[in-house]
């Protein structure tokens, strides 16, 4: 999943960005208000991490000219604006979530999952489609009962077909939402992964999940359910 992660502290983004970026995550960074809405209109990200105190256009600024374009993106302020009229404030002109500074690592990884969750019309921590499972609190992939060791890109990838199981994803939407924003679209990293999670799932017995549709992407789905 690919994340936008607005915060004009320099060390605490690099902290943070390095720490979802070693759970799979693609993370691109913004310092303020402007180039928050730029990278926004240049993009498409899964999910928004929002600083309310950033210099020049403030995060309540930011927050209101996305939602004034787009209700369903999902935002999840961060900010030293720890009152509640300040957490009223920020869940009524939009956010999705609310988490005050200082705060535990995990935590803000469990809320990303959770609104990252939501638009998949579940709750459950589990993805599942035929006899494959995703564990995304765990972070573990298993065929039946085998569990199937995947690098953080590999686990990524599978992921983000498993939330849009029985659509076709162009390879250009898995690299839009699985690398950062500095990637080389153009290097073979993209197909190197890919043929790389295929032999895994091969191997574990589930080589029939992804399919690919010639000239249109790839399909990630049972093999008893076909393809329309």
């Amino acid at each position: 999943m690919k994340l936008l992660l607005v915060e004009d502290e320099a060390l605490l983004s690099k902290s943070v960005a390095k720490g979802l970026g070693l759970l799979g995550y693609a993370v691109d960074c913004a310092y303020d208000g402007e180039q928050a809405l730029y990278l926004y209109g240049l993009n498409e990200y899964d999910l928004m991490i929002l600083d309310l105190n950033l210099p020049g256009l403030d995060g309540m600024e930011v927050l209101r000219q996305i939602r004034e374009k787009d209700a369903d993106f999902r935002i999840l302020i961060l900010s030293a604006r720890n009152s509640l009229e300040d957490k009223i404030s920020g869940l009524d002109s939009g956010s999705n979530d609310y988490l005050t500074k200082p705060f535990e690592f995990a935590e803000l990884e469990a809320r990303i999952r959770s609104l990252l969750r939501r638009s998949f019309t579940t709750k459950d921590v589990t993805l599942r489609c035929g006899f494959l499972r995703l564990d995304t609190a765990a972070r573990q992939v298993w065929y039946g009962q085998r569990q199937i060791e995947l690098t953080r890109k590999e686990y990524t990838l599978l992921e983000y077909l498993m939330t849009h199981a029985g659509e076709t994803v162009a390879a250009e939407t898995l690299i839009e939402h699985v690398w950062d924003s500095e990637t080389d679209l153009f290097s073979n990293s993209f197909r190197f992964h890919i043929h790389s999670l295929r032999k895994k799932m091969e191997t574990a017995g589930a080589g029939d999940y992804i399919v690919t549709k010639r000239g249109q992407g790839y399909r990630l789905q049972a093999p008893e359910e076909g393809a329309p």
